[in-house]
């Protein structure tokens, strides 16, 4: 008797209590079930991406330049390199770029500190004079570089290191427009020399 007890008791707490049977089915037929969760609604701000190196150059100009910083700096290295659509001098410094003209000349001939005329190779020149700077004991590298190849860079020399004053002349194939800055780590004065398309 207490099994039949048992057994009623169970019957009536089981049909009193909640359904243990799932009140939806779930097919794999439902178009619901394919579809991917949405993204997240909250997203970063947009950021602009870095200038690449190179693309905010000054435009070419025809015409002198000055520049540079107040200051004495010793030049450290010269350089001529051939690049697309342009051919570039550089002058290399140790702390900063001082005081600096460069200009354009009919010819490609040079006066130094002894008076004494340099003639370069081309047929029109450019001064590149920098001011309170010397490479007495820091510049061992050639104070001559001759470059035939180039479309205009014929070559670049130094005219004088004498009192504080820097001079390097470019005889160039033809008269030209330029474009001249400052670079920075390491501190460079950049004398870019267009290439004529025509």
């Amino acid at each position: 008797m207490r099994l039949a007890f048992a057994l009623v008791l169970v019957s009536i707490l089981a049909g009193c209590g909640p359904s243990l049977t799932p009140s939806a089915t779930v097919s794999s037929s439902d178009p619901g079930s394919s579809r991917v969760a949405s993204p997240p609604r909250i997203s970063p701000p947009p950021i602009t991406p870095p200038t690449a190196p190179g693309t905010n150059l000054p435009d070419f100009a025809c015409a002198d330049f000055t520049g540079g910083k107040t200051g004495v700096a010793n030049f450290t290295a010269a350089r001529a390199s051939e690049q697309v659509g342009y051919d570039r001098f550089v002058l290399q410094f140790d702390a900063i770029v001082p005081s600096f003209e460069v200009k354009r000349q009919a010819k490609p001939v040079f006066t130094g500190a002894s008076g004494q005329s340099e003639t370069l190779s081309g047929t029109t020149g450019v001064l590149v004079s920098v001011f309170s700077a010397t490479g007495g004991t820091t510049f061992t590298g050639s104070s001559d570089l001759i470059h035939p190849e180039f479309q205009v860079l014929k070559e670049a020399r130094e005219i004088q290191d004498f009192e504080g004053h820097v001079q390097w002349g470019l005889g160039l194939s033809k008269p030209n427009c330029m474009r001249v800055f400052v670079l920075s780590d390491p501190a460079r004065l950049v004398v870019d020399l267009q290439i004529p398309t025509s």
